[in-house]
């Protein structure tokens, strides 16, 4: 028996090494082990403490009090928290307890928000396998795979999941599906030798990285790297590195806080100089004055509506299967430009079909998709009945029979055990109509050789119930088309013509496979290698492909007419990607690949980027330069993803949409939006929500901010002109109040307005208050403020009382708002129509509410007692009335300017 390893190794192994490059005796050799015996215990225990346990490191987390505490980190907060202070010192109760009560509210919901932590690391560490079968002085022993070391002796057998980073020493028939950390569609058949040093990572035949599954197959080999240092690890390393991007919405709603309490506080400064020095008001009076119109001025129902009309957004998206985990990230799809989708399981179903039969003379194209056993064939676009073709019904009868792969049906649809290849196969035999039970029991298998790398070929012996014996073969063309002389119409095989076949196939991305069949004498029961003789007859190849779903293509196509750019990023070969993208409707002419990415600096990929839709064979690290890339060009990007290796760049994006049936946990965890049905469709719905909500956000801004200027334009002029103040802080806040919570909430409900998938993204840099936006603002403001000092003078001068007067004033400021919100339903269309009061049934049940609240603060003795008000008469409500209506119809006056300037949003 060998000697067990007992060695220090030479070098780190933890190290980054280019181990594929290396030979598997130069691997065992480095990390001084031995193949047949493995380590000792001694020197196991000894490397674990050297390197640490084969696990990732936790994620660090911000406590719950810091969580809540940073949810008052914003200037408006700031102010109002200032205010609050300042009517507490002054007694006014009233107004210190609403100030509070609406900060501490939204302050709650931003926490609930932020409590769903990023879990990005936690869920890849979840991919690692939990047991390993280990060779530990020569005996098997199954570990828990945290204690495995670099140069321990791995065992894999089908349906492991690998524990670590290995080195392959030995296989048999081993194919590893290495989709979650490379995107191939396809199991990859794995072998020892060694390749180039810079192989891309599906490339590399003779690792096995951890995380990934052993599809069928055996194998062993030596641990190089574990934990921090393996591939999955080195992408948790790059998920932690990635700072989470503020979203648009955030960055917009930041930048309008900070200017609007600069501007806020700048005027309230000039007011308390001017009233103080100028106008000769005393300091007391005129710092009230001051507050109230800070009180006035600050938006504090803002943060409020903008939350709860992002969560609605949220509910509608959940009923359109799309999971969003962060609130700004519905608006945020309503903003991107570029969409970078995955292409495994995203774009295409993930499922091998076979697409096109290539018959002796002739060839077939196959309809359908997956393995779903719908759909049919062609010739020249005439519909073929299989039944009354023979050539058809050859060639799926050896796919039926020289197969091992099993198709169930069940609720959620077809389900595949097998290889993804045989799949394919099986299901286009029973859309030629055979029936595997009928025709396994009319030709049973006798005996079989599997498939093997060596050989590149499965075959199986039948024998019917009239005596006849023969074989069917199924494998690599080159080497089936060796071992047929002639074809099954018995002509001699012109391999000129299927080898231009095979490449004409193989430049639409599709993988292609050879069935033939031989007679054998009567009697013959076993079947060895000697018998694999140039004597078949070639029934055919076929094309196989993993198919784009038909729903992708469609929304793709919605995605361009709504100005934005799809690019697919796939870890598959560049032909089959090529292939794929120009089905999808992309720019497809020619891949970009991960190896050219190595090659190019910054601003040349920025160039080469903007030349094709589909990047092919691209790593983490490619991903994340891509996105970064586009960002660079001004863009905002949505990355779309399944696999663990898609989570960096998930996270990195503007917004990372995870697939939620097929995606790996780490995917999710790093991603803001989660596609419950993992279909790339439901993307455009959500870009249209998104659009939506932002639209409603807007509009709520139309809302809140001329209340808030009507009511300080009300405050300014009377300090500026000398006057009582025609409200109160108290008022003042129980406007802003009743407002935000019904009005302004009604306008999240609203349905989507006309043509908002025809619009471009919006620019990333453009303001929350754009130059129409803030002329609306302006004018309603001014608007308000007319009417309001209208009604105070009118009714000062008719003999009324200052309480009166602001009583009156108070319900002129809600009634305009009342009546402005149908204004503010549509930016620019008209508001009379039928659908103006019924199509938001919330907005109209708000304004009965609304009332109902008005009546009871002019009416109820409490309300009067509390706000210092009276009740009024019918002349002062016919007035009220009669200037609404007069505000409501002068806003449609600017509507119809607008609209004859081709105005349609703002």
């Amino acid at each position: 028996m060998p000697p067990m390893s007992s060695r220090p190794t030479e070098a780190a192994p933890t190290a980054p090494r280019e181990w594929h490059a290396e030979t598997a005796a130069a691997a065992i050799e480095r990390l001084a082990t031995v193949e047949t015996t493995g380590l000792s215990r001694h020197e196991a225990a000894r490397r674990l403490a050297q390197y640490g346990p084969n696990r990732l490191p936790p994620p660090r987390r911000r406590g719950p009090l810091l969580r809540m505490l940073l949810q008052f980190h914003n200037p408006l907060i700031y102010v109002l928290l200032a205010a609050a202070l300042v009517t507490f010192w002054l007694e006014d109760y009233v107004d210190t307890g609403v100030i509070l009560g609406v900060v501490v509210i939204n302050a709650v919901i931003g926490f609930i928000q932020e409590s769903k932590a990023e879990r990005a690391l936690e869920a890849v560490q979840a991919m690692l396998a939990s047991r390993a079968m280990v060779l530990r002085e020569g005996e098997r022993h199954e570990i828990d795979a945290a204690e495995l070391v670099p140069g321990d002796i791995v065992l894999l057998e089908s349906g492991a999941r690998v524990p670590a980073d290995l080195r392959l020493t030995r296989v048999k028939n081993l194919r590893v599906s290495e989709a979650a950390l490379t995107g191939e569609s396809v199991p990859v058949e794995k072998a020892i030798e060694p390749v180039g040093a810079a192989a891309a990572i599906g490339d590399r035949a003779c690792m096995a990285y951890s995380g990934t599954v052993v599809a069928f197959g055996q194998a062993r080999g030596v641990v190089v790297t574990t934990g921090p240092a393996t591939e999955i690890g080195r992408i948790g390393a790059l998920v932690s590195e990635v700072a989470t991007l503020a979203t648009p919405l955030t960055r917009r709603l930041d930048q309008f806080a900070r200017q609007i309490t600069l501007f806020i506080l700048g005027l309230s400064l000039i007011t308390f100089l001017y009233g103080h020095y100028l106008g000769g008001m005393a300091a007391l009076d005129i710092f009230l004055a001051v507050v109230g119109l800070a009180v006035a001025a600050i938006p504090e129902g803002l943060p409020a509506v903008v939350t709860i009309t992002l969560a609605i957004g949220t509910a509608v998206m959940a009923r359109q299967r799309a999971i969003v985990r962060r609130l700004p990230a519905v608006e945020t799809l309503g903003s991107v430009g570029v969409i970078c989708s995955d292409k495994t399981g995203t774009l295409t179903k993930n499922e091998m079909t076979a697409v096109r039969l290539m018959l002796p003379g002739r060839s077939l194209e196959a309809s359908g998709a997956g393995y779903a056993p719908e759909g049919g064939f062609r010739e020249g676009g005439r519909a073929i009945d299989p039944r009354e073709d023979a050539g058809l019904r050859a060639l799926a009868r050896c796919a039926l029979l020289c197969n091992d792969a099993r198709l169930h049906k069940e609720e959620s649809g077809w389900t595949l055990a097998g290889d993804p290849t045989e799949g394919a196969l099986l299901a286009m035999a029973l859309k030629a109509g055979l029936d595997p039970e009928l025709e396994a029991a009319a030709s049973p298998r006798i005996d079989e050789i599997p498939f093997e790398s060596e050989h590149r070929f499965m075959a199986t012996l039948h024998h019917d119930h009239e005596g006849h014996v023969f074989v069917l073969l199924k494998g690599a063309p080159e080497r089936v088309l060796a071992l047929c002389p002639h074809d099954a119409s018995g002509h001699p095989l012109d391999l000129d013509d299927w080898h231009a076949r095979m490449e004409a196939a193989a430049a639409k991305g599709q993988r292609v496979l050879a069935l033939a069949q031989c007679e054998m004498p009567p009697g013959t029961t076993s079947l060895a290698m000697a018998d694999i003789t140039p004597r078949f007859s070639l029934l055919g190849l076929v094309g196989m492909i993993d198919p784009p779903r038909p729903e992708a293509i469609e929304a793709v196509a919605a995605c361009h007419r709504a100005g934005i750019r799809v690019v697919m990023i796939t870890g598959d070969h560049a032909v089959t990607a090529a292939a794929i993208g120009r089905e999808l409707g992309l720019r497809a002419e020619r891949a970009l690949t991960g190896e050219t990415i190595e090659a190019l600096d910054d601003a040349a990929l920025r160039r080469e980027i903007e030349q094709t839709d589909v990047i092919a064979r691209a790593s983490p690290e490619h991903k994340l330069r891509l996105v970064a890339a586009l960002q660079a060009e001004g863009r905002l990007v949505a990355m779309t993803g399944d696999g663990v290796n898609d989570a960096p760049a998930l996270k990195a994006a503007d917004i990372g949409v995870a697939m939620g049936l097929r995606g790996t946990d780490a995917a999710k965890e790093a991603a803001d939006l989660v596609l419950a049905d993992d279909n790339f469709a439901s993307i455009a719905r959500a870009v249209r929500e998104g659009r939506t909500v932002f639209d409603n956000i807007k509009k709520s801004l139309l809302f809140i901010l001329p209340t808030n200027g009507g009511e300080a334009g009300v405050i300014l002029l009377a300090v500026f002109a000398g006057l009582a103040l025609p409200v109160t802080a108290g008022q003042i806040l129980w406007i802003n109040m009743v407002t935000a919570v019904t009005l302004a909430l009604a306008l999240a409900f609203e349905p989507a307005e006309p043509g908002v998938m025809r619009r471009p993204p919006r620019p990333p840099g453009e303001p929350l208050i754009t130059r129409l936006l803030l002329g609306r603002i302006v004018y309603v403001s001014l608007l308000m403020i007319a009417v309001a000092f209208a009604v105070y003078e009118w009714e000062l001068a008719r003999g009324s009382s200052i309480e009166t007067a602001r009583t009156a004033v108070v319900n002129m400021l809600v009634l305009g708002e009342l009546v402005y919100l149908y204004n503010a339903r549509h930016f620019t269309a008209h508001a009379f129509a039928r659908d103006t009061l019924y199509g938001n049934p919330v907005a109209f049940w708000t304004c009965v509410i609304l009332i109902g609240l008005q009546l009871l603060f002019t009416y109820a003795p409490t309300m009067q007692q509390l706000f210092q008000t009276t009740a009024l008469d019918w002349t002062s409500w016919g007035l009220i009335l009669a200037l609404a209506a007069a505000k409501f119809l002068a806003v449609e006056a600017e509507k119809w300017l607008l609209r004859r300037l081709n105005v349609s949003s703002m």
